[in-house]
């Protein structure tokens, strides 16, 4: 799970010029209410807009602004593009990731990334997402593992434990060297630059994870990264689906067990879906 390094913020995505939807708002267990991420409206009818939940409340939200800033404009993808990151302040687990970026997305795009961690209910997460054709992003053992594949291949399982991918991202470069310390996972400025030019070598690796998944019969080149229309009854996809047809979109088989998949990363998907680079 990520976290601002040494800030007090309060939970929200990035600043904008759009003009913020009604806010909706999560009765945390105590029973106050917390404030998800604002939302924000569409500039363009040509725009694509995608409403994606993160688990953390910096690496994800970071990355996605990157995203947006370097290719939002559609001039490499052929289509302009929003990102309109959804997180909270310390974090979401899988199950709420999901079911918060359905509030705010109400019938729109929308997509969701989560770590494998130590958490429970990440079946659930994804029979959710299953559900209502939110896309699944899941990372074993976690985010950092996408991060890192820009620069190499990685492999071997994790059970959940960050520590070696991260080991190997701070060696990946200057940049990445204070990566995780003093509660900075930020990715900025100089850790942008770094990522530069390097997501197509990323995707190549990640889908070469899914080809080597122990299962056997999985294959990165029998992924789905088409936008799902989750509102019309003449949807292909036929919504809902159920949780395993979902979770192949990824490229793996039917029956590979989601938390069998490690390491593994579908975060690539999300790039291919938006044209950032060809699959």
């Amino acid at each position: 799970m990520s976290r601002r390094g040494g800030q007090d913020q309060e939970p929200g995505g990035h600043e904008s010029g759009a003009v913020p939807k009604k806010r909706k708002r999560r009765s945390g267990s105590g029973g106050e209410e917390r404030p998800l991420a604002p939302v924000q409206v569409t500039v363009s009818k040509q725009e694509r807009v995608l409403y994606v939940g993160c688990e953390g409340e910096s690496t994800e939200p970071d990355y996605l602004d990157y995203l947006v800033k370097r290719f939002g404009s559609g001039e490499r993808t052929g289509q302009p593009f929003r990102i309109v990151p959804v997180y909270k302040a310390n974090g979401l687990v899988p199950e709420l990731v999901v079911e918060a970026v359905r509030e705010y997305a109400a019938t729109d795009e929308t997509w969701a990334l989560f770590d494998r961690d130590e958490h429970a209910r990440i079946p659930q997460a994804v029979e959710d997402g299953a559900a209502d054709g939110t896309e699944i992003c899941f990372s074993h053992p976690s985010f950092d593992l996408w991060l890192l594949l820009h620069f190499q291949m990685y492999g071997g399982r994790q059970s959940g434990k960050s520590t070696d991918v991260v080991d190997k991202l701070r060696k990946a470069g200057p940049a990445f060297k204070g990566f995780d310390k003093k509660n900075d996972k930020s990715v900025r400025g100089p850790r942008r630059q770094a990522l530069e030019g390097k997501a197509k070598a990323a995707i190549k690796n990640a889908q070469g994870l899914v080809s080597q998944c122990e299962h056997g019969a999985c294959k990165g080149s029998q992924h789905k990264a088409a936008p799902v229309d989750r509102t019309s009854p003449e949807n292909p996809d036929h919504l809902p689906q159920s949780p395993r047809k979902w979770a192949a979109r990824s490229g793996h088989a039917l029956d590979c067990k989601v938390l069998d998949r490690d390491p593994s990363t579908d975060v690539w998907r999300l790039l291919v879906s938006l044209g950032i680079e060809e699959d």
